[in-house]
């Protein structure tokens, strides 16, 4: 049988599978096309309060009986809203997926969105919120893409805030649901020891999303100045990202730029994390990261280090992203960053999650599968120049993006946003 197979229900809905006979697991996943980027300013944090709520009830199980469903089967049951994409999944033994479809189905499809169920739930996700808020590493996160993005959708918290989330109505809620819950803005996805057909009958018997597709998210534009925000806290550290433009999902270099990302700070033999943690003791975090969106991407750099030192611990940041703009990676740079990312890939083949996730993902950024190898021989094509040439292209500094959360000295970045702007 072949590994891969795809079907298109009459309404739109796509079931793609990955067959995986030498394991006993299923990992499945419903993924809706939306996010936080999807949310008028008034709805940011709706999306998340949904995947909150469809957990809380439905009209065939009480909350507990949906918690019980898979666990009491030895599975797992999740879901995660990220700003382009919210997931509802599971991860059994093969002979229980028609029940993980069920469960699956009846909260994605039947939620019971209950007014005592809405209120108590909100104030659970405003208890999130505030722990959000008060983990520095987590938080800075959310102020940097608001720095960055610059007011567009992009840049809202995926949570939201408590003032939002307090203030959502049922009725909205029900409304958004019946907006963007519908069939071919849905994917459902499955890798394992899974059997394609009896998926695809099961999917017809239990889904029921309304028909049509979301509306597409608003665009983002790539920002067009320089871009600081400093946030005072009473942190013993100051967290801190700089950023710049990245590439979209469907870029034909995004490999080039997450080889990019690799080699200045994608784990400990990186070059940041060697020079900045290990030759001079500035952080115990340091990385670098590239977030590829449908139209937009960005490329940025994360630490916490002591205030008085905030500054020589930037200096090193600008001095490795100028090297990297002026001079081509060696030899045995490149050998090392694509063994890397090799190795990274080749071990996330022996997940079903990370396989499914795959999956769905690039079927809805770009609306086909994308094979190992496929990924692998691009891996293997990048040359030093084409980075040096990425490069230059994401590390505009007349685009830079900067925050800080804790005692930063803002001084530190007078010299360079004058020379930027």
């Amino acid at each position: 049988m072949p590994a891969f197979r795809k079907t298109k229900l009459k309404n739109g809905l796509r079931v793609i599978t990955e067959r995986r006979p030498s394991v006993r697991s299923i990992a499945l996943g419903i993924w809706i096309d939306v996010g936080s980027r999807n949310e008028a300013p008034d709805e940011n944090g709706i999306t998340h309060l949904i995947e909150h709520m469809v957990f809380k009830g439905t009209r065939r199980r009480s909350a507990g009986e949906i918690a019980a469903s898979l666990e009491s089967l030895g599975g797992a049951l999740n879901a995660f809203t990220s700003r382009e994409q919210t997931c509802y999944n599971a991860r059994v033994v093969d002979e229980h997926m028609a029940t993980a479809v069920d469960v699956l189905a009846d909260i994605s499809c039947h939620a019971g969105i209950t007014p005592a169920n809405l209120k108590k739930e909100k104030l659970v996700i405003c208890e999130e919120i505030k722990e959000a808020n008060e983990n520095p590493s987590d938080y800075i996160h959310d102020l940097f893409a608001q720095t960055y993005w610059d007011g567009q959708a992009l840049g809202q918290p995926i949570l939201g805030s408590v003032e939002n989330v307090l203030s959502m109505s049922r009725a909205k809620v029900v409304d958004y649901i019946r907006r963007h819950y519908r069939s071919e803005s849905i994917v459902i996805a499955a890798a394992g020891n899974v059997d394609h057909d009896r998926l695809v009958r099961l999917v017809r018997r239990h889904f029921q999303f309304k028909s049509g597709a979301v509306d597409p998210a608003p665009l983002v534009t790539a920002p067009v100045a320089v871009r600081v925000k400093h946030s005072p806290s009473e942190n013993g550290q100051t967290h801190f990202c700089v950023g710049y433009p990245g590439l979209p999902f469907a870029d034909r270099e995004k490999l080039a730029a997450i080889l990019l990302t690799t080699h200045l700070g994608g784990g400990m033999s990186s070059v940041l994390f060697q020079k900045i943690r290990e030759d001079r003791g500035l952080a115990y975090s340091v990385y670098a990261f590239h977030d590829a969106y449908r139209e937009a991407g960005v490329f940025g750099v994360y630490m916490a280090t002591d205030k008085r030192r905030l500054a020589e611990a930037y200096a090193i940041v600008e001095r490795e992203l100028k090297k990297v703009r002026n001079r081509r990676l060696t030899s045995a740079q490149l050998d090392k960053i694509k063994n890397q990312v090799r190795g990274q890939i080749g071990l996330s083949l022996e997940s079903t999650p990370a396989r499914m996730s795959r999956l769905a993902r690039n079927e809805l950024m770009l609306g086909r599968r994308v094979t190992i190898n496929q990924t692998m021989n691009e891996v293997d094509r990048v040359t030093s120049s084409r980075i040096l040439e990425i490069a230059n292209r994401m590390l505009d500094d007349s685009l830079l993006a900067i925050a800080t959360l804790g005692p930063a000295d803002a001084r530190i970045f007078d010299h360079a946003t004058r020379m930027r702007s």
